[in-house]
């Protein structure tokens, strides 16, 4: 009978004692590459580098800070929006997913993701704590619909070696940069003279991204209000056709480089062999790095700046951002607490994730001193003011962005006139945005 007793209370013990280390489970689906090799054990986050480097860690810290909570990360090919769209037309929708500002209308307009105002405020995160241009990028109909990660957004990396060798750099050792559009030309024309080389590095091959993006930023410094109805984009105007214009002049003169993809360009550029790169935030860290080595076309060279304000309208950049949005679909309310306690880390980490290059979504983070000291932040911290994004109703951003993308290009390169490429624009998006 004792040992009956003894054993009974053995069993007790072990049950309450798995009770007590039981994990809530959560499916976290993201993007920003897979890197399990370098960093699957790694929860020091201050030693990544890298988007990948720096999310997995941060995950990794999270599950080491919180025993009981399991979260099984899956990642996806950019931007992952095929595979998420197939996993919520079959019910087997993750909880957290990694999405652009960009892309939340098309998901929420259909209630496919749930609203994170309670999940954040149970954690005591107001929407306050975050920047302008991050929390306008998840907010719809007033009220939020995803935690801001960041803002990225194209931006003016520097080739100083290159720029002094052209005479475009000012007595406190700044790049000279346009301030409108014929000073971007008649400087474009000067850095070919004085270098052999093209003005600008861009991605004009296999790519509509970058059409896009530079054609928005030049439409907001006209305060060209182009999606004045969001169901219904105006683009056959003259603020479009001065942009277009422009960018089809920099390409006839030779003033960029032309055929070559995203990495192309980003070699292209380490190389030496332009001197501005239109690219994203997400490269200042990998372009830093080369300015460090010594023997490099950057050596102690290189630079970052907005995308400088051309037109007299307002000093205005197309920003989008990253955000984590929580699918619905029935889930605990463990659950809904663990992801409250994920979201609360990720903006309590904010900082690390700005380390990438990406502009922070925290407001305090520009505060920081570690912040402060990233080389050239300050250069663009101006863009958490001056970004913009779409207007948040408009829906099937990326399409859009597609549509833009081949019609410009074809301009640029000759295959339409200017205005028949924005007639054409114009009309597909609308037809696209009439039958959703």
């Amino acid at each position: 009978m004792r040992r009956f007793l003894l054993s009974t209370a053995a069993l007790v013990a072990l049950t309450c004692g798995t009770s007590a280390h039981a994990q809530t489970k959560i499916e976290l689906q993201r993007f920003f590459g897979a890197c399990e090799a370098d960093y699957g054990s790694v929860t020091d986050v201050s030693k990544a580098v890298g988007e990948c480097g720096i999310i997995t860690s941060l995950v990794n810290k999270f599950e080491a800070d919180n025993p009981d909570i399991d979260v099984n990360v899956t990642t996806v090919e950019w931007p992952g929006y095929d595979q998420l769209n197939a996993q919520l037309s079959s019910g087997a929708a993750p909880d957290v997913v990694s999405m652009h500002y960009s892309a939340i209308s098309d998901y929420q307009s259909r209630g496919l993701i749930d609203p994170v105002d309670e999940v954040l405020s149970a954690q005591g995160i107001s929407p306050n704590s975050f920047t302008v241009a991050a929390r306008d990028g998840v907010t719809k109909e007033g009220q939020m619909f995803g935690l801001p990660f960041d803002n990225w957004t194209m931006l003016f990396h520097v080739n100083m070696n290159l720029m002094k060798q052209a005479g475009l750099v000012n007595a406190d050792g700044t790049p000279i940069l346009p301030k409108s559009a014929d000073e971007l030309v008649a400087q474009g024309k000067q850095f070919k003279e004085k270098t052999g080389k093209p003005y600008l590095v861009q991605i004009l091959a296999n790519e509509t991204a970058a059409y896009a993006r530079v054609l928005y930023t030049l439409l907001q410094q006209q305060n060209a209000d182009f999606f004045a109805d969001p169901t219904k984009i105006t683009l056959n105007t003259p603020e479009a056709k001065n942009v277009v214009e422009l960018m089809k002049k920099i390409k006839d003169e030779g003033l960029t480089t032309t055929g070559l993809d995203y990495a192309a360009a980003v070699t292209a550029f380490t190389n030496g062999d332009g001197g501005i790169a239109v690219n994203g935030t997400w490269l200042i860290g990998d372009f830093v790095a080369q300015s460090e080595k010594e023997g490099t076309p950057l050596a102690k060279g290189y630079t970052v700046y907005p995308v400088p304000q051309l037109y007299p309208g307002r000093d205005s950049t197309y920003a989008d951002g990253h955000s984590w949005v929580i699918p619905r679909k029935d889930r605990s309310p463990e659950q809904t607490a663990a992801i409250g306690k994920l979201f609360k880390f990720l903006a309590d980490n904010d900082f690390q994730w700005a380390r990438t290059g990406h502009l922070p979504a925290v407001k305090a983070v520009f505060d920081m001193q570690e912040f402060k000291s990233l080389p050239r932040r300050d250069n663009i911290a101006e863009v958490a003011q001056t970004g913009r994004s779409l207007p948040g109703a408009v829906q099937r951003q990326f399409a859009i962005q597609d549509i833009i993308g081949e019609e410009v290009g074809a301009a640029v390169n000759g295959d339409k006139t200017v205005d028949e490429a924005l007639g054409s624009a114009e009309s597909r998006i609308n037809d696209l945005l009439a039958n959703l």
